[in-house]
């Protein structure tokens, strides 16, 4: 049996959009949450510049730096039926994914309210984040392991 995939990041709040390198991709995305204490479901419906759509359900165990992320491609008829569940529990966002030597940062700034995150993927836990020079004057702090800044809290 394989184990379960884990996903490590951190998450920093910045005080407003940085002036950053050419984003990669830009993406605009639509993120809801299905009802549920222990098991949480999320939906996501992330369209591109050049009009492509793709639809995603994952399920994410655990809270901080390093936790478990299943996640799969849906159909549009599969999200539009859920995502009727997801009343009151949703959020939307620009993504701007920005490479930065062998890491990709992903700054959020949202579309429902004044707020803009950036997190970036880690191969472990213990990895040392370089942030970029562009990041730095728009840094508040991490956020990694305060509840409230989670997109599942965000979307309540």
């Amino acid at each position: 049996m394989s184990a379960l995939p884990v996903e490590i990041e951190r998450k920093y709040l910045l005080r407003e959009l940085p002036t950053m390198p050419r984003a990669r991709e830009v993406l605009e995305i639509d993120q809801g949450y299905l009802p549920g204490e222990t098991l949480v479901e999320r939906l996501r419906r992330q369209r591109d510049p050049r009009g492509g759509t793709r639809y995603f359900r994952t399920i994410k165990l655990g809270s901080g730096v390093e936790r478990v992320e299943m996640e799969e491609e849906t159909d549009a008829r599969t999200f539009e039926h859920l995502w009727l569940l997801t009343e009151g529990r949703r959020l939307r966002k620009r993504r701007y994914v920005v490479p930065v030597d062998s890491a990709v940062w992903e700054i959020d700034e949202f579309l429902d309210r004044p707020l803009v995150l950036a997190e970036i993927e880690l191969e472990s836990a213990s990895q040392d984040v370089q942030l970029p020079h562009w990041l730095s004057p728009v840094l508040v702090r991490e956020v990694t392991d305060e509840r409230e800044y989670t997109n599942r809290s965000l979307a309540r």
